[in-house]
């Protein structure tokens, strides 16, 4: 047993080691409201889709961690963040690729450049996009995103802002937004800080690692990066 984990860590290590490097450059515009990603650009980005009769509708975007894992919005199924196994491994390509986990504790600063990718909706009350969007949404510090007229005492150090002015997640991969609308000035989006439970995410992949036999769902999963 030993001799698993030590083997699943050294892979889980060979896939951090080349995550976060898509195979097709994502256009990375200034354009604030949103634009068509790039095929392929963001390999790591997945849409988490129920079956309804013979059609699969998108109901939650997801990061791909590994060919087994995915890690996906609390909100989705009733947690604060969580994870899911796969029933099989993705077969990964160069345009199916593992996202990086955060360094733990890691907080990125205040006006970081970071971009959004989902299929939320494209504006406060519109449709879900049907082609997966990109949009440059910039981090708000902590200090500031916790501080009177911003979102006070609601945000919590296990969380990040983004936004606050017309650009927003909406109803994408999201702890929070203002029920004034998704994209309400001084009232940026609010996400689950990935590396504060960066300890937690290993430890569930160890756990439930391949070596382990675990008993298939019985839902339906359909993974799309288009």
């Amino acid at each position: 047993m030993m001799m698993m984990r030590v083997a699943f860590v050294l892979l889980l290590a060979a896939y951090a080691h080349a995550c976060g490097k898509p195979s097709y450059e994502p256009s990375l515009t200034r354009v604030v409201n949103g634009v068509d990603a790039r095929p392929y650009s963001w390999p790591w980005q997945i849409s988490l889709q129920y079956r309804s009769g013979s059609s699969y509708y998108h109901t939650c975007g997801g990061t791909l961690l590994s060919p087994n894992w995915i890690l996906t919005a609390g909100h989705c199924i009733g947690n604060d963040i969580a994870m899911m196994k796969l029933s099989s491994p993705v077969v990964m390509n160069d345009k199916v690729q593992a996202a990086c986990v955060p360094p733990s504790g890691e907080v990125s600063p205040h006006n970081d450049p970071c971009y959004i990718t989902g299929w939320g909706r494209i504006f406060s009350g519109g449709p879900l996009a049907s082609k997966l969007q990109q949009a440059i949404l910039p981090v708000v510090g902590h200090s500031v995103c916790s501080s009177g007229g911003w979102w006070g005492s609601y945000v919590k150090t296990t969380m990040i802002c983004a936004g606050g002015d017309i650009r927003s997640g909406c109803h994408g991969v999201t702890s929070f937004v203002s029920a004034a609308g998704c994209n309400t000035i001084q009232k940026p989006t609010v996400f689950t800080r990935t590396s504060s439970f960066t300890q937690w995410i290993s430890d569930v992949s160890l756990r439930y690692s391949p070596y382990i036999t675990q008993p298939e769902g019985e839902g339906h999963l359909r993974v799309s990066d288009k």
